[in-house]
């Protein structure tokens, strides 16, 4: 086979663009993700509120959530994510948002009023939308270096702990 330089440059090409698409393949990262509570009889909707489960909120402690997030990971390199969701509950109706945040004692923008993040205040970067008990989502997005906040922003359901940090690393 005669290889000559403009097909041997269009070779040499075409084979890093596929390596380059390879490297970036491998370079993608997967989290798995439980999102999960204690049942509804364990919720207090009108009282933990004022607990300060919520990220950026003072006075809450952790060990008393009825709800939370779970990550298989909490730093991942920068780059594609991607979330694989399961709704471990037995009975209630959960969602994972991500949102950027500045740094883990930031308040949220929070809707007291309905008992809920403002997502588009918080600039909400995409969401596995209500997933049923033991049904499943995957969202899958770029992100770069700095920490995000994963929570459910179903009502009430941030306050009551559901929420976790994900630190993304160069």
């Amino acid at each position: 086979m005669l290889v000559t330089r403009r097909s041997g440059l269009a070779l040499t090409v075409t084979l890093l663009a596929l390596m380059g698409t390879s490297a970036a393949r491998a370079a993608d990262t997967a989290i798995q993700v439980s999102l999960w509570d204690k049942g509804p009889d364990s919720m207090m909707m009108d009282t933990m509120p004022m607990m300060g489960m919520g990220s950026g909120m003072s006075g809450g402690d952790m060990m008393k959530a009825m709800m939370g997030i779970k990550l298989d990971a909490t730093s991942v390199p920068a780059g594609r994510v991607t979330f694989n969701v399961s709704n471990d509950s037995k009975d209630m109706v959960h969602e994972m948002v991500i949102s950027p945040i500045a740094s883990v004692d930031a308040a949220l923008p929070y809707l007291k009023d309905e008992n809920k993040i403002d997502e588009d205040a918080a600039g909400h970067l995409g969401e596995v939308a209500e997933l049923e008990p033991a049904k499943t989502g995957t969202l899958a997005i770029d992100l770069q270096p700095g920490l995000y906040l994963l929570y459910c922003n179903i009502p009430g359901h941030f306050v009551n702990g559901m929420w976790s940090v994900l630190t993304v690393t160069p």
